[in-house]
This record gives C-alpha cells, sequence and structure tokens, in this order.
C-alpha cells in the first residue's frame, strides 16, 4: 500500500484531499514534524516507508536524496502565487493515477500540465 506524507509547505487540503480519495496520508504537522528539517522529514518517511510529497524545490536535488534510497518523493512546482485549492486540485490530478512502481525510488515532478518522473536504476 502507497503511504503519503504531505509536508508542512503544502495545504492541509492536500492531506484531507488524499484521505478522502481513499489513500493513505499523514501531515508532518500532525506528527509533530511541522518544523522539522528537510533531513528529519526525509528520514521519517524512509523509516515508515512514505512517499514524501513537498513544494520544497530542494528535495529534487538528487544528489542530496539520491534516486533509489527511499520510498519515493514528489515535489509540486507551481507559480509562486497558486491558491492553496489549485494546489490540491492539480496534486489530485495526478496521484491517484501513480502506481507503487513509479513511486519507489524515484522522484517525481508535479507541475500544472505535466509530471516528469525521473527513475532509479534497477539492478
Amino acid at each position: 500500500m502507497i503511504r503519503f506524507l504531505i509536508d508542512a509547505d503544502l495545504p492541509r487540503s492536500v492531506f484531507a484531499a488524499l484521505r478522502d480519495r481513499g489513500l493513505f496520508a499523514d501531515d508532518v504537522r500532525d506528527l509533530g514534524l511541522g518544523t522539522a528539517t528537510d533531513d528529519i522529514v526525509i528520514q521519517f518517511a524512509k523509516t515508515h516507508a512514505y512517499t514524501l510529497i513537498s513544494a520544497d524545490k530542494g528535495f529534487a536535488n538528487v544528489l542530496r536524496f539520491p534516486l533509489g534510497t527511499h520510498h519515493g518523493i514528489i515535489v509540486a512546482r507551481f507559480p509562486r502565487h497558486t491558491p492553496a485549492r489549485m494546489k490540491t486540485r492539480l496534486l489530485l490530478q495526478w496521484i491517484p493515477t501513480l502506481r507503487e512502481e513509479d513511486l519507489t525510488g524515484n522522484l517525481l515532478i508535479i507541475q500544472p500540465k505535466r509530471i516528469r518522473i525521473r527513475r532509479a536504476k534497477r539492478s
């Protein structure tokens, strides 16, 4: 089962919308990690087998967060002044279509009109 961890830089409505769709999700703010560093958040996600969803472009750094070393990172890349409702709608347009093999170990960049996947090399 895919488990999503919503970072503090995304609207709480993302968490509620995923849950309403029957997907398993937790919000870092509800887990006492709302002000945690990126390293703490990703370590928590790894330890508990979460796919992280964040708007923090830093999580797209594959040198810092190498492909294949986590359960998946989704980075939401939206224009700066995108309303919370629109961010939620755009994420919900893509996330339910993803399969576990699309996520595990991979980096996904979700933009308003497309999604890009950088896949971990499989041996």
